[in-house]
């Protein structure tokens, strides 16, 4: 198992990032997957997405500041990502913590290899996010 972490300032506060962030809209600025369905549950939201011939299922639920959402069924053996957001300056620290496990030998290497990968996306996520308040 392998954790990353990313973290970026974004000129908008803690609240307009709430409003704005959904679990759609985060798999989406990751870049990997589209978004096929997004679904309410009593626990919080499930999202259903595919990309480079994979299918993955997202089950997220929501933080007092952000979201943490983990892989239920994908090309993983273990996927968790928390969303966290506070407020600095005058505007918002935003950071992604993602923790991968591919199962498949040598995890070593392999879990490493996902973790780069990971973090790609993780930034990407950033990105989208900051760029849509610059």
């Amino acid at each position: 198992m392998a954790e990353v972490s990313v973290s970026r300032f974004v000129p908008t506060t803690p609240a307009e990032l709430e409003t704005f962030l959904t679990p759609a809209t985060l798999v989406e600025y990751e870049g990997s997957f589209a978004v096929r369905e997004a679904r309410e549950t009593p626990e919080g939201v499930v999202v259903l997405a595919d990309g480079g011939g994979m299918e993955i299922e997202l089950a997220f639920e929501p933080r007092e500041e952000g979201l943490r959402y983990e892989q239920r069924r994908g090309p993983l053996e273990r996927l968790a990502t928390t969303l966290s957001y506070r407020a600095e300056n005058e505007g918002s620290r935003v950071e992604l913590r993602s923790t991968v496990a591919t199962g498949t030998p040598p995890r070593a290497i392999t879990d490493r290899v996902a973790a780069w990968k990971r973090r790609g996306e993780l930034r990407r996520a950033l990105s989208g996010i900051a760029a849509e308040f610059e």
